[in-house]
Protein backbone atom coordinates (compact mmCIF):
# COMPACT_ATOMS: atom_id res chain seq x y z
CA UNK A 1 0.00 0.00 0.00
CA UNK A 2 1.08 3.46 -0.64
CA UNK A 3 0.55 4.59 2.46
CA UNK A 4 3.29 2.20 4.24
CA UNK A 5 5.92 3.89 2.00
CA UNK A 6 3.87 7.54 2.60
CA UNK A 7 3.49 7.46 6.38
CA UNK A 8 2.69 11.26 6.96
CA UNK A 9 -0.82 11.46 5.63
CA UNK A 10 -1.04 14.73 4.93
CA UNK A 11 1.34 14.39 2.43
CA UNK A 12 -0.95 11.81 0.39
CA UNK A 13 -2.70 15.01 -1.08
CA UNK A 14 0.72 16.40 -2.30
CA UNK A 15 0.80 13.12 -4.98
CA UNK A 16 0.75 14.10 -8.59
CA UNK A 17 1.37 12.65 -12.51
CA UNK A 18 4.97 13.35 -13.16
CA UNK A 19 3.90 15.89 -15.73
CA UNK A 20 2.61 18.35 -13.47
CA UNK A 21 5.52 17.56 -11.14
CA UNK A 22 7.65 18.71 -14.48
CA UNK A 23 5.72 21.80 -14.60
CA UNK A 24 6.89 23.15 -11.24
CA UNK A 25 10.39 23.25 -13.21
CA UNK A 26 10.76 26.87 -14.87
CA UNK A 27 13.56 28.65 -16.85
CA UNK A 28 16.50 29.54 -15.28
CA UNK A 29 16.20 27.56 -12.14
CA UNK A 30 18.31 25.58 -10.34
CA UNK A 31 18.12 22.04 -9.80
CA UNK A 32 19.34 19.67 -7.30
CA UNK A 33 18.31 15.68 -8.68
CA UNK A 34 19.19 12.48 -6.54
CA UNK A 35 21.51 9.89 -8.20
CA UNK A 36 24.82 8.77 -7.86
CA UNK A 37 26.33 6.11 -10.26
CA UNK A 38 23.07 5.77 -11.75
CA UNK A 39 21.71 4.57 -8.41
CA UNK A 40 19.11 5.82 -6.35
CA UNK A 41 17.72 8.55 -9.27
CA UNK A 42 15.24 10.30 -9.91
CA UNK A 43 13.19 8.10 -12.89
CA UNK A 44 9.83 10.09 -13.94
CA UNK A 45 10.29 14.04 -13.74
CA UNK A 46 13.40 14.45 -15.58
CA UNK A 47 12.13 12.62 -17.98
CA UNK A 48 8.79 14.47 -18.17
CA UNK A 49 10.99 17.61 -18.00
CA UNK A 50 12.53 16.53 -21.34
CA UNK A 51 9.15 15.94 -22.89
CA UNK A 52 7.64 19.20 -22.27
CA UNK A 53 10.77 21.42 -23.13
CA UNK A 54 10.13 20.24 -26.34
CA UNK A 55 7.25 22.14 -26.81
CA UNK A 56 7.83 24.56 -23.99
CA UNK A 57 11.63 25.68 -24.35
CA UNK A 58 13.30 26.23 -20.85
CA UNK A 59 16.59 25.89 -19.41
CA UNK A 60 18.24 24.78 -15.77
CA UNK A 61 21.38 24.60 -14.55
CA UNK A 62 21.59 20.60 -13.26
CA UNK A 63 23.52 19.32 -10.41
CA UNK A 64 23.33 15.58 -9.26
CA UNK A 65 25.58 13.85 -7.10
CA UNK A 66 27.83 11.59 -9.89
CA UNK A 67 26.13 10.01 -12.92
CA UNK A 68 22.76 9.30 -13.84
CA UNK A 69 20.99 6.24 -15.20
CA UNK A 70 17.65 6.07 -17.72
CA UNK A 71 19.31 8.23 -20.66
CA UNK A 72 18.07 11.00 -18.27
CA UNK A 73 21.39 12.88 -19.35
CA UNK A 74 20.50 12.10 -23.33
CA UNK A 75 17.28 13.04 -22.96
CA UNK A 76 17.60 16.36 -21.22
CA UNK A 77 20.49 17.52 -24.20
CA UNK A 78 18.40 16.69 -26.64
CA UNK A 79 15.54 18.51 -25.46
CA UNK A 80 18.38 21.74 -25.04
CA UNK A 81 17.25 21.65 -21.24
CA UNK A 82 20.79 21.26 -19.61
CA UNK A 83 22.48 24.74 -19.96
CA UNK A 84 24.97 23.98 -16.84
CA UNK A 85 25.73 20.50 -15.66
CA UNK A 86 28.10 19.74 -12.26
CA UNK A 87 30.02 17.97 -10.98
CA UNK A 88 29.98 14.23 -13.49
CA UNK A 89 28.28 12.58 -16.06
CA UNK A 90 28.81 9.90 -18.01
CA UNK A 91 26.58 10.09 -21.15
CA UNK A 92 27.75 10.20 -24.66
CA UNK A 93 25.38 12.53 -25.83
CA UNK A 94 25.97 14.92 -22.97
CA UNK A 95 29.72 14.39 -23.27
CA UNK A 96 29.45 15.73 -26.99
CA UNK A 97 27.53 18.96 -26.10
CA UNK A 98 30.06 19.70 -23.59
CA UNK A 99 32.60 19.42 -26.04
CA UNK A 100 31.03 21.13 -27.94
CA UNK A 101 30.29 24.13 -26.12
CA UNK A 102 27.01 23.99 -25.86
CA UNK A 103 26.71 22.72 -22.07
CA UNK A 104 28.99 24.18 -19.83
CA UNK A 105 30.15 21.41 -17.28
CA UNK A 106 31.68 21.88 -14.18
CA UNK A 107 34.35 18.92 -13.18
CA UNK A 108 34.28 19.16 -9.65
CA UNK A 109 35.61 17.04 -6.70
CA UNK A 110 32.77 14.86 -5.90
CA UNK A 111 33.18 16.20 -2.10
CA UNK A 112 33.06 20.16 -2.57
CA UNK A 113 29.95 20.42 -4.25
CA UNK A 114 27.48 20.64 -1.00
CA UNK A 115 30.20 22.70 0.45
CA UNK A 116 29.80 25.48 -2.10
CA UNK A 117 26.25 24.74 -1.77
CA UNK A 118 26.36 25.48 2.15
CA UNK A 119 28.89 28.54 1.76
CA UNK A 120 26.30 30.25 -0.79
CA UNK A 121 29.24 30.10 -3.67
CA UNK A 122 26.64 28.17 -5.56
CA UNK A 123 22.51 27.82 -5.26
CA UNK A 124 20.82 28.09 -4.03
CA UNK A 125 18.43 25.19 -5.50
CA UNK A 126 14.79 26.08 -6.34
CA UNK A 127 13.89 22.49 -6.29
CA UNK A 128 15.63 19.23 -5.35
CA UNK A 129 14.11 16.45 -7.11
CA UNK A 130 14.67 13.24 -5.16
CA UNK A 131 13.98 9.50 -5.36
CA UNK A 132 13.17 7.69 -2.26
CA UNK A 133 12.26 4.40 -0.22
CA UNK A 134 9.82 5.71 2.02
CA UNK A 135 8.38 9.10 3.64
CA UNK A 136 8.26 9.09 7.59
CA UNK A 137 5.15 9.78 9.36
CA UNK A 138 7.29 13.28 10.44
CA UNK A 139 7.67 13.41 6.87
CA UNK A 140 11.50 12.65 7.12
CA UNK A 141 12.68 11.17 4.04
CA UNK A 142 14.16 7.76 3.22
CA UNK A 143 17.04 7.48 0.37
CA UNK A 144 16.71 4.81 -1.78
CA UNK A 145 20.01 3.00 -3.56
CA UNK A 146 21.88 5.96 -2.89
CA UNK A 147 22.70 9.31 -0.89
CA UNK A 148 24.99 11.12 -2.82
CA UNK A 149 24.34 14.52 -2.77
CA UNK A 150 20.48 14.17 -2.59
CA UNK A 151 20.14 14.60 1.61
CA UNK A 152 21.64 18.04 1.46
CA UNK A 153 19.53 19.34 -1.69
CA UNK A 154 16.79 18.66 -0.11
CA UNK A 155 17.43 20.60 3.10
CA UNK A 156 19.19 23.25 1.38
CA UNK A 157 16.70 23.84 -1.68
CA UNK A 158 13.21 25.78 -1.33
CA UNK A 159 11.04 22.74 -2.57
CA UNK A 160 11.39 19.60 -3.22
CA UNK A 161 9.71 16.70 -5.24
CA UNK A 162 10.01 13.54 -3.68
CA UNK A 163 9.83 10.21 -6.34
CA UNK A 164 8.79 7.66 -4.08
CA UNK A 165 9.76 4.54 -5.55
CA UNK A 166 7.76 1.12 -5.27
CA UNK A 167 10.78 -0.90 -7.03
CA UNK A 168 13.26 -0.01 -4.49
CA UNK A 169 12.88 -2.67 -1.63
CA UNK A 170 10.87 -1.35 1.99
CA UNK A 171 14.15 -2.44 3.57
CA UNK A 172 16.25 -0.13 2.45
CA UNK A 173 14.87 1.57 5.54
CA UNK A 174 17.46 1.59 8.33
CA UNK A 175 20.57 1.56 5.96
CA UNK A 176 21.26 5.37 5.76
CA UNK A 177 23.50 7.46 7.94
CA UNK A 178 23.06 11.07 6.97
CA UNK A 179 25.28 13.59 8.56
CA UNK A 180 25.91 17.23 7.81
CA UNK A 181 29.09 18.94 8.97
CA UNK A 182 28.65 21.90 10.86
CA UNK A 183 29.48 25.72 9.96
CA UNK A 184 32.81 27.12 9.15
CA UNK A 185 35.32 28.07 10.93
CA UNK A 186 33.93 26.23 13.95
CA UNK A 187 33.12 22.71 12.50
CA UNK A 188 33.90 20.01 14.96
CA UNK A 189 35.47 16.99 12.99
CA UNK A 190 33.69 14.27 11.92
CA UNK A 191 32.92 11.94 14.02
CA UNK A 192 33.54 8.59 11.69
CA UNK A 193 36.30 6.65 13.20
CA UNK A 194 35.62 3.44 11.60
CA UNK A 195 33.89 1.91 8.40
CA UNK A 196 31.05 0.96 10.05
CA UNK A 197 30.37 4.71 12.49
CA UNK A 198 26.39 5.56 12.38
CA UNK A 199 26.92 9.08 13.49
CA UNK A 200 23.48 10.81 11.82
CA UNK A 201 20.17 9.86 10.95
CA UNK A 202 19.10 6.62 8.94
CA UNK A 203 17.09 9.21 7.13
CA UNK A 204 16.99 13.21 5.52
CA UNK A 205 15.82 15.16 7.98
CA UNK A 206 13.64 17.61 6.40
CA UNK A 207 10.71 20.14 7.00
CA UNK A 208 7.32 18.15 5.16
CA UNK A 209 5.98 21.38 4.02
CA UNK A 210 8.71 22.14 1.63
CA UNK A 211 7.47 18.69 -0.44
CA UNK A 212 5.64 20.08 -3.35
CA UNK A 213 4.85 17.32 -5.13
CA UNK A 214 5.30 13.88 -4.51
CA UNK A 215 5.11 11.09 -8.22
CA UNK A 216 4.90 7.53 -7.28
CA UNK A 217 6.98 5.06 -9.83
CA UNK A 218 7.76 1.67 -10.03
CA UNK A 219 10.89 1.25 -11.76
CA UNK A 220 14.21 -0.06 -10.93
CA UNK A 221 18.10 1.11 -11.02
CA UNK A 222 19.64 0.90 -14.22
CA UNK A 223 22.33 -1.61 -14.55
CA UNK A 224 25.79 -1.52 -14.08
CA UNK A 225 27.46 -1.26 -17.56
CA UNK A 226 30.66 -3.20 -15.99
CA UNK A 227 32.15 -5.98 -18.28
CA UNK A 228 33.51 -9.36 -16.86
CA UNK A 229 37.13 -10.06 -16.25
CA UNK A 230 39.51 -10.56 -18.84
CA UNK A 231 43.48 -11.32 -18.75
CA UNK A 232 44.74 -7.93 -18.23
CA UNK A 233 42.31 -6.93 -15.40
CA UNK A 234 43.11 -10.32 -13.82
CA UNK A 235 46.37 -9.72 -14.42
CA UNK A 236 46.76 -6.24 -12.50
CA UNK A 237 44.67 -7.79 -9.74
CA UNK A 238 47.50 -10.48 -9.35
CA UNK A 239 49.99 -7.85 -9.41
CA UNK A 240 48.64 -6.19 -6.98
CA UNK A 241 47.42 -8.84 -4.10
CA UNK A 242 51.30 -9.89 -4.48
CA UNK A 243 51.97 -6.13 -3.55
CA UNK A 244 49.47 -6.37 -0.38
CA UNK A 245 51.09 -10.08 0.45
CA UNK A 246 54.64 -7.93 0.36
CA UNK A 247 53.28 -5.24 2.72
CA UNK A 248 52.17 -7.76 4.81
CA UNK A 249 55.36 -9.61 4.96
CA UNK A 250 57.10 -6.23 5.37
CA UNK A 251 55.01 -5.89 8.51
CA UNK A 252 53.50 -2.55 6.84
CA UNK A 253 50.13 -4.22 6.34
CA UNK A 254 48.19 -7.41 7.74
CA UNK A 255 45.47 -9.19 6.43
CA UNK A 256 43.02 -7.31 7.23
CA UNK A 257 44.69 -4.54 4.72
CA UNK A 258 43.33 -0.83 5.49
CA UNK A 259 39.51 0.05 4.35
CA UNK A 260 39.46 -0.05 0.67
CA UNK A 261 38.12 2.17 -1.82
CA UNK A 262 37.71 1.25 -5.80
CA UNK A 263 36.56 3.75 -8.82
CA UNK A 264 33.55 2.94 -10.48
CA UNK A 265 34.54 0.73 -13.83
CA UNK A 266 34.84 -2.30 -15.02
CA UNK A 267 38.99 -2.28 -13.79
CA UNK A 268 38.50 -1.46 -10.73
CA UNK A 269 35.54 -3.72 -9.60
CA UNK A 270 37.93 -6.24 -11.13
CA UNK A 271 40.55 -5.59 -9.20
CA UNK A 272 38.60 -5.82 -5.61
CA UNK A 273 37.16 -8.96 -7.19
CA UNK A 274 40.35 -10.24 -7.25
CA UNK A 275 40.97 -10.12 -3.75
CA UNK A 276 38.43 -12.86 -2.93
CA UNK A 277 41.49 -15.17 -4.58
CA UNK A 278 44.09 -13.45 -1.41
CA UNK A 279 44.88 -14.64 1.61
CA UNK A 280 42.97 -11.74 2.99
CA UNK A 281 40.08 -11.58 5.28
CA UNK A 282 38.03 -9.14 7.60
CA UNK A 283 38.26 -6.48 4.93
CA UNK A 284 36.37 -3.30 5.35
CA UNK A 285 35.54 -0.57 2.72
CA UNK A 286 35.11 2.99 2.61
CA UNK A 287 34.28 3.67 -0.42
CA UNK A 288 31.93 5.87 -2.93
CA UNK A 289 30.28 3.01 -4.82
CA UNK A 290 29.26 -0.56 -3.59
CA UNK A 291 29.64 -2.56 -7.01
CA UNK A 292 29.67 -6.06 -7.98
CA UNK A 293 32.71 -6.93 -5.90
CA UNK A 294 31.45 -5.48 -3.09
CA UNK A 295 28.81 -8.42 -2.67
CA UNK A 296 31.28 -10.95 -4.17
CA UNK A 297 33.75 -10.19 -1.20
CA UNK A 298 30.53 -10.47 0.88
CA UNK A 299 29.96 -14.23 -0.46
CA UNK A 300 33.33 -15.07 -0.75
CA UNK A 301 33.53 -14.80 2.90
CA UNK A 302 36.09 -11.71 3.02
CA UNK A 303 34.36 -8.83 3.83
CA UNK A 304 33.23 -7.70 6.80
CA UNK A 305 31.60 -4.04 6.12
CA UNK A 306 31.24 -1.77 3.71
CA UNK A 307 30.78 2.09 3.62
CA UNK A 308 29.49 4.15 0.48
CA UNK A 309 27.41 6.66 -1.06
CA UNK A 310 25.53 4.36 -3.34
CA UNK A 311 24.85 0.74 -4.60
CA UNK A 312 24.96 0.02 -8.25
CA UNK A 313 25.20 -3.73 -9.35
CA UNK A 314 24.64 -5.67 -12.77
CA UNK A 315 21.19 -6.96 -13.57
CA UNK A 316 22.66 -10.57 -11.66
CA UNK A 317 23.63 -9.54 -9.00
CA UNK A 318 20.99 -6.57 -8.38
CA UNK A 319 19.05 -9.67 -8.51
CA UNK A 320 20.42 -12.07 -6.04
CA UNK A 321 21.56 -9.18 -3.30
CA UNK A 322 17.58 -7.50 -3.37
CA UNK A 323 16.23 -10.80 -2.71
CA UNK A 324 17.96 -11.58 0.20
CA UNK A 325 18.84 -8.08 1.10
CA UNK A 326 18.57 -8.47 4.97
CA UNK A 327 21.67 -11.18 4.58
CA UNK A 328 23.69 -7.98 3.46
CA UNK A 329 22.28 -5.43 5.48
CA UNK A 330 23.43 -4.99 8.74
CA UNK A 331 27.40 -4.93 6.81
CA UNK A 332 26.29 -2.17 4.95
CA UNK A 333 25.97 1.87 5.49
CA UNK A 334 25.25 4.58 2.58
CA UNK A 335 26.37 8.03 3.68
CA UNK A 336 25.81 11.44 1.66
CA UNK A 337 29.48 12.16 -0.55
CA UNK A 338 30.36 14.36 1.36
CA UNK A 339 31.24 12.38 3.94
CA UNK A 340 31.87 9.20 2.07
CA UNK A 341 34.73 11.23 0.23
CA UNK A 342 35.32 13.63 2.64
CA UNK A 343 39.60 14.09 2.98
CA UNK A 344 39.42 14.19 6.85
CA UNK A 345 37.87 10.68 7.11
CA UNK A 346 39.87 9.11 4.51
CA UNK A 347 43.23 9.82 5.80
CA UNK A 348 42.23 9.18 9.23
CA UNK A 349 41.00 5.59 7.94
CA UNK A 350 43.96 5.11 6.06
CA UNK A 351 42.04 4.23 3.11
CA UNK A 352 43.51 2.23 0.42
CA UNK A 353 42.62 4.10 -2.85
CA UNK A 354 42.42 2.14 -5.78
CA UNK A 355 41.17 4.33 -9.21
CA UNK A 356 41.47 4.38 -12.85
CA UNK A 357 43.86 6.31 -15.18
CA UNK A 358 43.22 7.14 -18.96
CA UNK A 359 46.68 7.74 -19.46
CA UNK A 360 49.84 8.71 -17.25
CA UNK A 361 53.05 9.77 -17.87
CA UNK A 362 56.26 8.29 -16.99
CA UNK A 363 56.79 10.80 -13.66
CA UNK A 364 53.45 9.17 -12.43
CA UNK A 365 51.00 12.23 -13.18
CA UNK A 366 47.50 10.90 -14.09
CA UNK A 367 44.87 12.20 -16.46
CA UNK A 368 41.60 10.84 -15.88
CA UNK A 369 39.29 12.88 -17.64
CA UNK A 370 40.85 14.53 -21.14
CA UNK A 371 41.30 12.71 -24.47
CA UNK A 372 44.18 14.67 -25.92
CA UNK A 373 44.31 17.53 -23.64
CA UNK A 374 40.93 18.79 -25.01
CA UNK A 375 37.76 16.45 -24.59
CA UNK A 376 36.35 15.42 -21.54
CA UNK A 377 35.45 11.73 -20.90
CA UNK A 378 32.66 11.30 -17.67
CA UNK A 379 34.79 13.45 -14.99
CA UNK A 380 37.27 13.33 -11.87
CA UNK A 381 34.56 12.22 -9.65
CA UNK A 382 35.78 11.17 -6.16
CA UNK A 383 39.34 10.06 -7.66
CA UNK A 384 40.80 12.97 -6.63
CA UNK A 385 39.50 12.97 -2.73
CA UNK A 386 41.22 9.55 -2.34
CA UNK A 387 44.75 10.17 -4.34
CA UNK A 388 45.16 13.31 -1.97
CA UNK A 389 44.16 11.78 1.30
CA UNK A 390 44.50 8.01 0.92
CA UNK A 391 47.02 6.05 3.02
CA UNK A 392 47.95 4.63 -0.48
CA UNK A 393 46.81 5.98 -3.80
CA UNK A 394 46.90 3.29 -6.30
CA UNK A 395 46.13 4.07 -10.18
CA UNK A 396 45.11 1.29 -12.23
CA UNK A 397 44.94 1.42 -16.34
CA UNK A 398 45.36 -1.62 -19.36
CA UNK A 399 48.84 -0.42 -20.80
CA UNK A 400 47.27 -0.02 -24.00
CA UNK A 401 43.98 1.34 -25.56
CA UNK A 402 42.36 1.12 -29.35
CA UNK A 403 43.48 -2.28 -29.95
CA UNK A 404 46.90 -1.48 -29.25
CA UNK A 405 47.35 1.71 -31.21
CA UNK A 406 47.81 3.71 -28.37
CA UNK A 407 50.03 3.55 -25.00
CA UNK A 408 48.14 3.96 -21.82
CA UNK A 409 51.94 5.27 -20.53
CA UNK A 410 53.06 8.24 -22.72
CA UNK A 411 56.13 10.63 -22.10
CA UNK A 412 53.39 13.93 -20.69
CA UNK A 413 49.78 13.82 -19.97
CA UNK A 414 48.51 16.52 -21.77
CA UNK A 415 46.19 17.23 -18.64
CA UNK A 416 47.12 16.40 -15.33
CA UNK A 417 44.23 15.34 -12.54
CA UNK A 418 46.33 13.39 -10.03
CA UNK A 419 49.88 15.22 -9.75
CA UNK A 420 52.71 13.06 -9.40
CA UNK A 421 53.04 13.70 -5.36
CA UNK A 422 48.74 12.39 -5.08
CA UNK A 423 50.33 9.06 -6.79
CA UNK A 424 52.06 5.83 -4.68
CA UNK A 425 51.44 2.82 -6.88
CA UNK A 426 50.86 2.26 -10.64
CA UNK A 427 49.80 -1.05 -11.99
CA UNK A 428 49.21 -2.38 -15.35
CA UNK A 429 48.63 -6.09 -16.53
CA UNK A 430 52.42 -5.98 -17.40
CA UNK A 431 53.23 -5.12 -13.65
CA UNK A 432 53.32 -3.19 -10.79
CA UNK A 433 55.60 0.48 -10.08
CA UNK A 434 56.04 1.27 -6.52
CA UNK A 435 56.49 5.33 -6.29
CA UNK A 436 56.96 5.89 -3.13
CA UNK A 437 60.15 7.93 -1.92
CA UNK A 438 61.18 7.87 -5.42
CA UNK A 439 62.79 10.90 -6.93
CA UNK A 440 61.27 11.51 -10.82
CA UNK A 441 64.43 10.08 -12.93
CA UNK A 442 63.99 6.87 -10.54
CA UNK A 443 59.95 6.80 -11.14
CA UNK A 444 60.48 6.98 -14.65
CA UNK A 445 62.62 3.96 -14.72
CA UNK A 446 60.26 1.98 -12.61
CA UNK A 447 57.24 2.67 -14.57
CA UNK A 448 58.75 1.78 -17.69
CA UNK A 449 60.29 -1.10 -16.92
CA UNK A 450 56.80 -2.16 -15.27
CA UNK A 451 54.55 -1.02 -16.64
CA UNK A 452 54.80 0.27 -19.98
CA UNK A 453 54.04 -2.57 -22.96
CA UNK A 454 56.62 -4.21 -24.84
CA UNK A 455 55.98 -2.59 -27.92
CA UNK A 456 56.69 0.76 -26.36
CA UNK A 457 58.66 0.18 -23.66
CA UNK A 458 61.94 0.83 -26.32
CA UNK A 459 60.26 4.19 -27.68
CA UNK A 460 59.70 5.61 -24.01
CA UNK A 461 62.92 4.87 -22.32
CA UNK A 462 64.79 6.71 -25.47
CA UNK A 463 62.65 9.49 -24.98
CA UNK A 464 63.48 9.32 -21.46
CA UNK A 465 67.28 8.70 -21.76
CA UNK A 466 67.32 11.66 -24.33
CA UNK A 467 65.87 14.09 -21.97
CA UNK A 468 67.94 13.25 -18.90
CA UNK A 469 71.18 14.20 -21.14
CA UNK A 470 69.35 17.65 -21.52
CA UNK A 471 69.21 17.76 -17.49
CA UNK A 472 66.70 18.64 -15.17
CA UNK A 473 64.95 17.68 -12.03
CA UNK A 474 62.60 16.34 -13.99
CA UNK A 475 63.69 15.60 -17.58
CA UNK A 476 61.34 16.61 -20.96
CA UNK A 477 62.01 17.37 -24.12
CA UNK A 478 59.45 20.17 -24.49
CA UNK A 479 59.54 19.71 -28.64
CA UNK A 480 59.07 15.85 -28.11
CA UNK A 481 56.87 15.72 -25.08
CA UNK A 482 53.05 15.92 -26.65
CA UNK A 483 54.43 14.34 -29.86
CA UNK A 484 53.23 10.68 -29.14
CA UNK A 485 49.40 12.23 -29.17
CA UNK A 486 49.75 14.66 -32.49
CA UNK A 487 50.84 11.69 -34.00
CA UNK A 488 48.30 9.82 -32.89
CA UNK A 489 45.68 12.64 -33.79
CA UNK A 490 47.18 12.47 -37.49
CA UNK A 491 47.93 8.54 -38.14
CA UNK A 492 45.15 6.79 -35.87
CA UNK A 493 48.77 5.48 -33.79
CA UNK A 494 51.30 6.16 -31.20
CA UNK A 495 53.36 4.07 -33.06
CA UNK A 496 56.11 5.46 -35.38
CA UNK A 497 57.85 3.38 -38.18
Amino acid sequence: MISDRIRRPALLDKIVSAEEAAALIKDGMIIGMSGFTRAGDAKAVPISMAARARTEPFKITLITGASLGHDVDRMLTEAKVLTRRMPFQADRTLRAAINRGEVMFIDQHLSETVEHLRSNQLGPIDYAIVEAAAITEEGNIVPSTSVGNSASFAVLAKKIIVEINLSQPAELEGLHDIYFPGKRPTRVPIPVVTCDSRVGFPFVPIDPDKIAAIVVTDEKDSASTIEPQDADTSAIASHLIRFFEDEVEKGRLDLTLQPLQAGIGTIANSVLTGLADGPFHHLRMYSEVLQDSTFDLFDAGKLAFASGSSITLSTACADRVFADFRKYKEHLVLRPQEISNHPEVIRRLGVIGINTALELDIYGNVNSTHVNGTHMMNGIGGSGDFARNAFLSIFVTKSLAKDGKLSSIVPMVPHVDHTEHDVDIIVTENGLADLRELAPRERAREIIQNCVHPSFREALMSYFERACARGGHTPHLLEEALSWHIHAQATGTMHKS
